[in-house]
């Protein structure tokens, strides 16, 4: 290995420790995470006596502040708070959050409150969020990484999302709301902390160049608009999280037709999550041989019948076993798409364009929630059947989407130059600045 290279691959360790460890935090807080929303359903349903129609409610109801994601993402771009950008943003408003967090768990447990709660915990924390989404998509593309950083990304996301998922049995049944509220408060400060660290492989010029320059509140406006890579995978997260058969329809399906415990949802959601690892895991070796064109279409046809296996669910056992077969089903479509969305960023946008990701990824999934517990309600015997044939059909229109991607953008590996791409680039900067 050359001194270069060594170079190289010690930058590049150095970004995948920083943004494992940002990601970490980031996911253990997040509003919409299973260590917090599963519990919450739970306190709903169990403390409160809400309907599965009024859980499904509260989840798209307190997801608004998600919904207007790009918003969030714009004033990232916009914005430099501090003068530290996105380390500002962590100082700022991760200690917002936990304000509100605090007060959750100081409050008297009532459904007004725990939506009042949610939706300030959803606010504060999206300022975080836009400036982690914007700050790897940055990144992903300066250093030709946003195959591996989507891998990293997925793989701690859906370690900490299976491990709230195997604990959220637990929680909704021995652990207080006040505790909950607490631990994910002192998390919060955590996310502040760390923004007070800046690893040079990170930080260093990466505001400075090509990929971060960006105009005033109407150009970039402008120009995202115009800006034709960013449909296609915006459209493609629109189908993937529209599920309604996964989430409130399975679980009061789990309770009322099988006559099973709450947990079992929980361990089901926790192996379905596991059952992404090594996919992911796979994903980081296998963007850096493989064009991501090639990888799009893998995923996508393996994908599609993904939820057809929550058909055959009888008993308690099955449900669990059936996470297995779905979850390595959909890995490599769920990491080619996040690397796509990086891939697909304007230059100087990429807090604007993930976080709109987010927010379609969100609303797409709240809503599918409620059009499935309409399903589920409207035939007692085929309902959730009827939601897993509606999930099914929406995966199969993803493969017609993948033909409105820019050809030129999938045509390499992850770390191999693309000359083309940055032409573009470059030429987007050069029409921004004449206009101004």
């Amino acid at each position: 290995m050359t001194a270069a290279e060594e170079g190289g691959s010690r930058g590049a360790g150095q970004i995948l420790l920083y943004f494992g460890s940002l990601t970490l935090l980031i996911y253990l807080v997040n509003p919409s995470g299973y260590l917090l929303d599963i519990p919450t359903s739970y306190m709903l349903k169990n403390q409160l006596h809400a309907s599965a129609a009024e859980v499904s409610l509260f989840r798209l109801v307190t997801a608004i502040p998600v919904y207007a994601a790009f918003v969030f993402g714009l004033i990232r771009d916009l914005w430099n708070p501090l003068g530290l950008r996105d380390r500002g943003y962590l100082l700022m408003f991760a200690p917002m959050t936990a304000l509100v967090l605090l007060w959750l768990g100081w409050s008297r447990l009532s459904y007004a409150g725990l939506l009042v709660g949610m939706l300030l915990t959803m606010l504060s924390f999206r300022f975080s969020m836009a400036a982690y989404q914007g700050l790897i998509a940055l990144v992903g593309q300066e250093k030709l990484m946003s195959g591996r950083l989507s891998a990293l990304w997925l793989f701690v996301w859906n370690v900490l999302s299976a491990a709230g998922a195997f604990g959220s049995g637990y929680l909704a049944e021995y652990a207080s709301p006040q505790n909950l509220f607490y631990v994910l408060a002192a998390l919060s400060l955590a996310i502040a902390v760390l923004g007070l660290w800046k690893p040079k492989a990170v930080f260093r010029g990466a505001y400075e160049k090509p990929q971060a320059q960006g105009s005033d509140f109407i150009g970039d406006l402008k120009r995202l608009v115009k800006h034709r890579a960013i449909y296609p995978p915006v459209l493609i997260m629109l189908l993937w999280s529209f599920s309604p058969g996964q989430s409130t329809p399975l679980q009061f399906y789990l309770a009322n037709q099988l006559h099973v415990s709450d947990a079992v949802f929980g361990y089901y959601t926790g192996v379905f999550t596991v059952s992404f690892l090594p996919v992911y895991f796979f994903y980081g070796f296998l963007c850096k041989k493989v064009p991501l064109r090639a990888l799009l279409w893998w995923g996508a046809i393996i994908a599609a019948p993904q939820m057809v296996t929550l058909m055959f669910v009888h008993s308690a056992a099955v449900v669990v076993l059936m996470g297995i077969p779905q979850g390595l089903m959909g890995g490599i479509a769920n990491a080619a798409y996040y690397d796509l969305a990086m891939r697909s960023c304007p230059p100087g946008l990429q807090g604007t364009m993930m976080m709109l990701f987010d927010g379609v990824y969100v609303l797409a999934f709240r809503g599918g929630d409620v059009v499935g517990s309409w399903i589920y309600a409207a035939s007692p015997e085929h309902g959730f059947r009827n939601c897993v044939i509606t999930t099914t059909a929406a995966y199969a229109l993803i493969l017609p989407l993948l033909l409105l991607v820019p050809k030129a953008l999938i045509a390499t590996a992850d770390g191999e130059p693309n000359l083309e791409v940055d032409k573009e680039t470059l030429r987007e900067i050069a029409e921004s600045e004449a206009s101004t």
